[in-house]
């Protein structure tokens, strides 16, 4: 598949989930031609992965370390900058690059397949629990810490315990209290 073939498969896609995701493939695939890594979906739209859409986002976060070659590439694809955000009107479309990188070079990640030799990755699960937790604690958010009890009841068989146990009691982090409730609640 070359990029027009893959932006009329966007453009004909009406699940919002696989639109987006078939979008940030499209990236990655750009990406790639060049040589470079490829993004991580990180926030919302990993969010709605994982939720399998019970969960929706308008925009697409994306972790990535070599801002200059994504905005190259993003322009090539039809994106402007504005403010904090790549839109592209006719793909109805807004990314951005909230972090350069997740923080940890050993945090898991997904591939998700969408065609040959078209794919993109995804934070890993147990990061994402973390994420939502950790703004759960901070914000106050309800809804977020709705979504990590969830994420932890969906994926409780799937999760590395080790990983993630390990990672929430970092200083940084600091939601170690919280993760084992939630656990709890997932184990009774």
């Amino acid at each position: 598949m070359n990029k027009e073939e893959i932006i009329e498969l966007i453009k004909k896609t009406e699940s919002p989930l696989k639109r987006q995701l078939l979008l940030v493939a499209l990236i990655s695939y750009q990406l790639r031609l060049k040589g470079k890594e490829i993004p991580v979906i990180i926030g919302g739209l990993a969010l709605s992965y994982y939720t399998r859409e019970v969960y929706f986002t308008a925009d697409i976060d994306l972790a990535y370390s070599d801002g200059e070659s994504l905005g190259e590439v993003l322009k090539e694809l039809s994106f402007k900058k504005k403010g904090k955000y790549w839109v592209n009107e006719g793909l109805k479309a807004a990314v951005e690059i909230p972090v350069n990188i997740l923080g940890d070079e050993e945090a898991p990640t997904e591939t998700v397949e969408l065609g040959p030799d078209l794919y993109c990755k995804i934070i890993g699960i147990e990061d994402l629990i973390i994420d939502r937790i950790k703004t759960y604690k901070d914000l106050h958010s309800e809804s977020d810490g709705e979504m990590a009890e969830l994420l932890i009841m969906r994926y409780f068989d799937e999760v590395d315990w080790e990983y993630i146990e390990l990672k929430a009691v970092h200083p940084e982090i600091d939601v170690g209290e919280e993760l084992r409730e939630l656990k709890g609640k997932a184990e009774a």
